[in-house]
């Protein structure tokens, strides 16, 4: 597949990256800082560009087969991030209207499960996390609304351990003492969701 790779400098991003091409992909890794990318060298595409710019999102999605997102907001936000996630959805969603690229595999927050008990992510977001609570919430709705044949992924707190490959999936919930999970195996569940048809329209949780 042809992919566009979003957030490719961040932690998730890069391990979407490298087992993207590990898997076979064509990649092009949409940044606004291409040098931290040089490493790839020729096995990769980049394009230098603003992701919350739709004409240039749409210049670097045109003719691909899907865009993944490993795309957030530092923690702690910055008063001018606050509606960061929501501008981002507007400005991707517009472009992939505009190219009718239809496939997107998103990540998100597992804050916004709000009926998991162990742990009491929404809760324990909402009290601590509040801006990112509501920012990830209008980006979703956003891609929701939209026509897209969009995957939302929600991994609660990211490490930056080992990939394992045994991390567990669930459709709409997420996993029972679902505490953490290594960004890698993140990347692994989103790069696998991308390459299938099975998770479109769904929000899938996902943990250690």
């Amino acid at each position: 597949m042809k992919l566009v790779i979003l957030g490719a400098t961040g932690g998730t991003g890069q391990e979407i990256v490298r087992q993207a091409i590990e898997r076979g992909h064509d990649v092009t890794a949409f940044v606004r800082s291409p040098e931290k990318l040089a490493a790839y060298g020729d096995r990769i595409t980049v394009r230098k560009g603003d992701l919350l710019n739709s004409a240039e999102l749409a210049k670097a999605i045109e003719g691909h087969d899907a865009v993944v997102s490993g795309f957030g907001p530092r923690i702690p936000i910055a008063k001018e991030d606050a509606h960061l996630l929501e501008r981002f959805a507007a400005a991707l969603t517009g472009a992939m209207k505009r190219t009718q690229v239809k496939r997107v595999v998103i990540e998100s927050t597992a804050f916004l499960f709000k009926d998991a008990i162990l742990p009491p992510a929404h809760l324990f977001g909402r009290l601590f996390f509040p801006g990112v609570v509501a920012d990830a919430t209008a980006m979703e709705e956003i891609f929701g609304k939209s026509e897209l044949d969009w995957t939302i992924v929600r991994p609660p707190q990211l490490t930056d351990t080992a990939f394992t490959g045994k991390y567990r999936v669930r459709t709409g919930y997420l996993p029972f003492a679902g505490f953490k999970i290594s960004r890698a195996d993140v990347a692994n569940c989103m790069v696998k969701a991308a390459e299938s048809q099975a998770s479109i329209e769904k929000v899938i949780g996902v943990s250690n």
